[in-house]
């Protein structure tokens, strides 16, 4: 596991066209190109970034209710450096309530993704899940943990990406994409950092 601190961090999206202002988080019709997404990793990966080892292990991606509970937060969310709403880019991967499984018709979302992250040279992908303000803070950060780690588990199994090269955190509720409404869904959102 690797404990990162950012000199500065840019995200990117597979739900998102890069002809929009970044900061836009488009709907489930609109998808990159893996070239889009690759020519996004690669401005990410100039914007200097150090990678700092890190003795945290990872925690149990099985996603019912009572695992939810009993995971721990996660300690690298201090790493985590929010950045200029206007160069963030996220994917919005959709998880039923209360659930932190991958479902089959968010799959193809991360099929561009896949393509792109074999053909960028960067060491670590930091894959970082968001939630909505619904129900109790803590409760949020651990299922936005678990759900990272289970897009991570997605990208290793089916995608064959390295699982050395990918780091999962969940930020909870704590970084709105929208600000004015805590609750909406452009807030469950997972975003991908390309680092190193």
């Amino acid at each position: 596991m690797f404990r990162l601190n950012f000199i500065s961090t840019f995200f990117i999206a597979a739900t998102l066209g890069l002809a929009a202002p970044v900061g836009v988080l488009a709907g489930s019709d609109t998808e990159l190109s893996a070239e889009e997404i690759t020519n996004a990793f690669k401005k990410q990966k100039t914007r200097g970034l150090v990678i700092v080892p890190s003795d945290q292990q990872p925690a149990n991606t099985d996603s019912n209710s009572a695992d939810v509970a009993a995971a721990p937060v996660a300690a690298d969310a201090d790493s985590y450096t929010a950045v200029d709403k206007a160069d963030q880019v996220n994917i919005q991967i959709s998880f039923d309530f209360d659930s932190a499984s991958l479902r089959e018709d968010q799959k193809p979302k991360l099929a561009s993704l896949c393509e792109a992250m074999k053909s960028v040279d960067a060491s670590v992908f930091q894959i970082i899940g968001h939630t909505d303000s619904s129900g109790k803070a803590s409760y949020n950060e651990r299922l936005s943990l678990l759900r990272a780690q289970e897009v991570k588990h997605f990208l290793v199994n089916s995608c064959g990406i390295e699982e050395t090269r990918l780091k999962a955190i969940g930020m909870g509720e704590t970084i709105p994409y929208d600000a004015s409404d805590p609750r909406a869904d452009s807030n469950r959102r997972v975003e991908f950092q390309a680092l190193g």
